[in-house]
């Protein structure tokens, strides 16, 4: 194909889209306007499904085919980068320094761990329900653990982060909401349909079918993708050294 000709195809291309374009944007609501037929239709499969927080409705309902391709967008960049930064044959690993950390943050630290934990846990478990969920709830729980690090030093966090339980944990996150998706197929319906388990009662942990299913499985894979992703680049920067650098030497 030659050069003009490929100008020509994007050019249609390009006009196609903008045509596209064009007829959605004439037919949008106006600003600020009170009609909105995609949030009226949202509200109501929300409430017709007894799931308090719309927005979760739409991420693990009404779109939630779409949320695993996000959540395997992580998984993918997870597992990318354990296979690049993994350690190679002219590497080795050097016990990190003993940091000396302040008292006072070292006191704010280990109180705010388990606030931290419990806040991420809590917006996981009440995504249904609440602004919120498993992605958001996920980071906060990783983020809660990485304070020890702040707070004690690189030691202390590898005692109650051992990465191996923390990849199986991104895995089973990832294959359970496939499993979901899957065993709404065997029961007869869609893929990822809100029709395996009864809705339950308005605004209550157990309302909303699947979504808090889905939702956990969500925070899971998050909460241990993050802790995998930042232990992979902490390894880089205060364990592995080049064979020729001496013990002591600035890390890689």
């Amino acid at each position: 194909m030659s050069r003009r000709t490929r100008r020509w195809v994007l050019a249609v291309g390009m006009l196609a889209v903008a045509a596209l374009y064009a007829a959605a944007a004439l037919r949008m609501p106006h600003f600020g306007g009170g009609h909105h037929p995609y949030g009226d239709r949202a509200v109501a499969a929300a409430l017709s499904r007894h799931t308090a927080n719309v927005i979760s409705s739409v991420n693990f309902d009404l779109r939630a085919f779409d949320t695993l391709g996000e959540e395997s967008i992580l998984f993918a960049s997870v597992l990318g980068t354990v296979v690049l930064l993994r350690q190679t044959r002219d590497e080795r690993e050097v016990a990190p320094a003993p940091a000396e950390v302040a008292a006072p943050v070292r006191r704010y630290a280990l109180i705010m761990l388990p606030v931290a934990l419990l806040s991420g846990l809590y917006v996981i478990a009440h995504g249904q329900l609440s602004p919120g969920g498993g992605f958001q709830g996920g980071v906060v729980v990783a983020t809660s653990l990485h304070l020890l690090y702040i707070g004690a030093d690189y030691h202390a966090l590898e005692r109650i982060r051992p990465v191996g339980l923390y990849e199986v944990g991104d895995a089973a996150g990832e294959a359970a909401y496939l499993v979901l998706g899957v065993a709404g197929l065997l029961g007869g319906s869609a893929f990822l349909a809100n029709t395996l388990l009864p809705y339950g009662t308005f605004n209550t942990l157990a309302s909303g079918g699947t979504v808090p299913l889905l939702n956990a499985a969500v925070g899971m894979e998050v909460a241990c993708a993050v802790v995998v992703l930042l232990a992979r680049f902490l390894d880089q920067a205060v364990e592995i050294e080049d064979g020729d650098v001496k013990k002591g030497g600035n890390g890689s």
